[in-house]
């Protein structure tokens, strides 16, 4: 968390510590452009960038920028035309405030101790309790919930340990106003172990709640690596998605041509199902950091 960041949310993040995309790809962020420059061109006569002026609501993740404090990234998010910041807790709620910005997505309990394995419930419901309370005094609406590592539970049971769990906490979610949004995370690379790491058991999963206020969150880096086809997947599923994550892959670095997705039609797939929440980048810049969010949405601005 920004303000007293627990194990696991700091153990997700290590990621800190291939194949070219097309030609429409690399046209697409072949401009830089800082947030600085938004309001007009630079000198290379590339358009300002301005996420505004696309269909997706976009967003960024704090922890992928560790050397900009929360006030310097609402800055740069401001000025690219984006709604708000993912991941942050109550205490930087004024700073968003006073840039025009929302929290995209709150944060809540730990990644690895989550919904499916019963020896969490009691501290998972106080936590997520607690964000659901700080993000419906905002008017906001989302908070993030997680399934957590297995620990030897096998999938069914896993799934019906965060039904008992869910079904205690959606209704507080439902009254509220809120979303409870639990991400899809890769098991192969960055997260072994961890149970909710595909679209098939995260879909049943919403199915057999049955509820508007709980969706998946769907990275889209996570799951190019565990499931690939993402483009007919969020097609095919996206009435249980609820929130998406960019980056690239492999590498989890910028969206550009070093890496094998190709944002800009995964973006426009996403915006043609009419999709109305929040599109948050979520990469790791291996150069820099704001000219490369900058890239990143003027790519998904579509």
């Amino acid at each position: 968390m920004s303000t007293q960041p627990n194990p696991t949310r700091v153990d997700r993040r290590s990621a800190i510590t291939g194949a070219a995309a097309g030609a429409v790809a690399l046209t697409a962020f072949a401009g830089r452009a800082t947030a600085a420059d938004s309001s007009v061109a630079d000198t290379n006569g590339v358009e300002p960038v301005n996420a505004k002026q696309g269909r997706l609501n976009q967003s960024v993740c704090k922890w992928c920028f560790p050397k900009l404090s929360v006030e310097e990234l609402a800055v740069e998010a401001a000025g690219l035309g984006m709604v708000g910041i993912d991941l942050l807790d109550p205490p930087d709620f004024p700073i968003l405030k006073k840039h025009g910005l929302i929290c995209t997505m709150v944060q809540s309990h730990p990644l690895t101790d989550g919904l499916c394995d019963p020896q969490f419930h009691e501290m998972c419901l106080k936590k997520l309790e607690t964000a659901i309370e700080a993000t419906a005094a905002e008017g906001w609406r989302n908070v993030i919930c997680f399934s957590g590592n297995a620990r030897g539970i096998d999938r069914e049971t896993g799934m019906d340990h965060c039904l008992d769990a869910l079904r205690k906490i959606v209704p507080i979610a439902e009254k509220n106003g809120v979303t409870l949004n639990m991400e899809l995370l890769n098991s192969k690379v960055n997260h072994p172990d961890y149970m909710c790491d595909n679209s098939v058991w995260g879909v049943e999963l919403v199915k057999r709640l049955g509820s508007d206020h709980f969706k998946l969150l769907y990275d889209i880096y996570h799951m190019q690596i565990m499931e690939g086809d993402v483009i007919r997947t969020i097609r095919e599923n996206h009435r249980y998605y609820g929130h998406y994550h960019t980056a690239g892959n492999p590498g989890r670095n910028e969206l550009d041509g070093t890496q094998e997705l190709c944002y800009p039609p995964i973006a426009k797939a996403i915006a043609d199902t009419g999709f109305d929440g929040y599109f948050a980048h979520e990469f790791i810049a291996k150069g820099d950091p704001i000219a490369g969010l900058t890239d990143a949405v003027r790519q998904c601005t579509v």
